[in-house]
């Protein structure tokens, strides 16, 4: 019989169709590539080049199998590999060697030891008076958890919401900001996993987070149309996907979740440029805002003002670590040093004037245990002022804090910079191993050995004034006090951290005045009907609180009867900050 001839394997008929298969493998891995990575088309990214380098890789080796991979199975070396780019992938190998040539050229054009000037010039500050930009605020605004409190709290309220937690989990990713003039954490809820997502991606998010900084108050707010846009959607509608689907060209910061005044959820992305060089000079120029229930979005190169995250903590450490080390050009911050400053490892977050200011301190080259002064910048408008405040630096006040409360084993959060009686003060939220706060603590910046503790924000703040007059740092008419008389219509009492407290309501008032038994023995024998004197501290203006603490009792006139009083109307007192 005869033998029939081997057929012959098909292959593209011409270098025309395997140039043709070679794009198209090359586009269809270029686009779940971009896709999953979501690369930036843009020349002053670092990820477009990988973007593009993976592309032309990708391309060659298609190129290598369609040709039949003569070069592999002829055990070339390096030389026939680049002849073979040469012959067969000319273009590819250009575009690939070229962009590796832009990319050197840019680092070297962007490094701070040729541009020393521009990276110092990129953060403006200016000096600060503590005493008038940093006014006394009301208890009412100091925020006492630190992030990982409020995500705890966050956490366990949805934990007792039975219709949403078997569906949904709290995010444990909350931006604090001011929401209708209050220090609050905002956080979207996320699907539980990806079943849960598929069987409610159609309803979206039904909920949000509120953690009230100051009352430790938990709240889930429930939406009327579901949030579709978000970080636990997996496909489209993810907001970093979404986002750049939208603007391919743009680079973004990490999308923030915020809240305006009317309590609609967004997604705040700033965008960020580079402005020194190809690759340095990192900043931000306007933001896009992103609907988080319907996806509409705009860009703002000027935000709107209710927007209190645009640039971050780390960034403007980041520019202030510039302008500090480069202040003397770029030798000078490695020999010498001289006037050399730098940021402190941490931060933290202040409301002022219905902005949100990233708080850090400011510290020589050498690292020390002291501090220069602090810096407040504007998290909206990075407007950055630099405050003249040597004294501790935030370890060595928390440290000194823990000390007073060693016996507990309290942890002592990252410090918040307050003006108490006219003294930069670090208050120092004092938490347990669950992260629930139990106590606070107030230290001098300038002699943290002064320190004072409570259980509450008014009876630590009393007990810090208390020591700052005992050292003769302040005198009592640098914290004016008044005298409140009147008939006693409504009394209580309550244990406090093994103290007993009284709270006296007189005639006419609203207001509560608590009064310790232990410094106050005269407040055990007070019935209703008694008339009384109370001193007590002048209330801060446009202070609401419902509690005010008195310091004295100097008058006490038995009531010829004990009738009690009509029953207020006003709340029952609640332990926390006085006006």
């Amino acid at each position: 019989m005869e033998q029939q001839p081997a057929k012959k394997r098909r292959g593209p008929a011409s270098k025309l169709g395997k140039i043709l298969i070679n794009l198209i493998v090359t586009a269809v891995v270029g686009f779940l590539y971009f896709y999953v990575a979501l690369p930036p088309i843009n020349l002053q990214s670092s990820d477009f080049y990988t973007f593009i380098g993976i592309l032309c890789v990708v391309y060659v080796v298609s190129a290598l199998i369609t040709s039949g991979m003569n070069v592999v199975s002829s055990g070339g070396g390096p030389k026939e590999y680049l002849r073979f780019i040469k012959t067969q992938c000319l273009p590819v190998g250009i575009l690939f060697l070229a962009l590796i040539a832009v990319a050197i050229v840019g680092s070297i054009l962007s490094m701070p030891l040729f541009r020393a000037a521009a990276y110092r010039d990129l953060l403006t500050v200016e000096d600060g008076n503590f005493a008038e930009d940093i006014a006394e605020i009301s208890f009412s605004e100091i925020p006492t958890l630190d992030k990982d409190s409020a995500n705890f709290l966050g956490d366990r309220q949805m934990g007792t919401l039975s219709d949403m937690v078997s569906q949904f989990e709290y995010s444990n990713d909350s931006t604090q900001i001011n929401y209708q003039g209050r220090p609050v954490r905002v956080a979207p809820i996320a699907y539980a996993d990806l079943i849960k997502w598929f069987t409610n991606r159609s309803q979206g998010l039904p909920a949000y987070v509120i953690v009230d900084m100051v009352t430790q108050e938990a709240t889930v707010v429930r939406l009327e149309d579901g949030m579709k846009y978000s970080f636990s959607e997996p496909l489209n509608r993810n907001i970093v996907r979404h986002l750049r689907f939208q603007y391919p060209t743009y680079m973004f910061g990490t999308p923030q979740f915020e809240i305006d005044e009317d309590g609609r959820p967004w997604w705040i992305a700033p965008r960020v440029v580079k402005t020194i060089g190809l690759f340095g000079g990192t900043d931000i120029k306007g933001a896009v805002l992103v609907d988080a229930i319907t996806g509409e979005s705009t860009y703002y190169e000027e935000v709107p003002t209710w927007v209190d995250n645009v640039y971050t903590p780390e960034l403007i450490m980041e520019q202030y670590d510039y302008h500090g080390t480069l202040v003397n050009g770029f030798i000078n911050s490695i020999f010498g040093q001289r006037d050399v400053t730098v940021t402190t490892q941490g931060s933290n977050y202040i409301a002022l004037n219905d902005d949100v200011y990233m708080y850090t301190g400011v510290t020589s080259a050498n690292a020390d245990q002291s501090n220069l002064g602090f810096l407040l910048s504007n998290q909206r408008t990075k407007e950055t002022k630099f405050y003249t405040a040597p004294g501790a630096t935030e370890k060595a006040a928390q440290a000194s804090a823990m000390g007073v409360v060693q016996d507990l084993g309290y942890i002592a959060t990252f410090p918040l910079l307050l003006n108490i009686a006219g003294e930069p003060t670090y208050f120092i939220p004092l938490k347990d191993n669950t992260n629930l706060v139990k106590s606070y603590a107030m230290v001098n910046v300038a002699q943290y050995q002064i320190v004072a503790t409570g259980s509450t924000v008014s009876e630590c703040e009393q007990k810090y004034v208390q020591l700052l007059g005992n050292k003769g740092i302040t005198t009592p008419e640098e914290r004016p006090q008044t005298e409140a008389s009147g008939v006693i219509a409504e009394l209580r009492s309550a244990v406090l951290d093994g103290n007993t407290y009284y709270f006296i309501r007189l005639e006419g008032e609203e207001v509560f005045y608590s009064v310790s038994a232990s410094q106050n023995e005269v407040a055990v024998i007070l019935n209703v009907g008694d008339s009384v004197t109370i001193g007590h501290e002048v209330p801060q203006e446009g202070s609401e609180s419902l509690i005010l603490d008195g310091y004295t009792i100097t008058s006490h006139t038995r009531g010829s009867s004990a009738v009690p009083a009509e029953p207020s109307a006003s709340p029952a007192p609640q332990t926390g900050a006085a006006a």
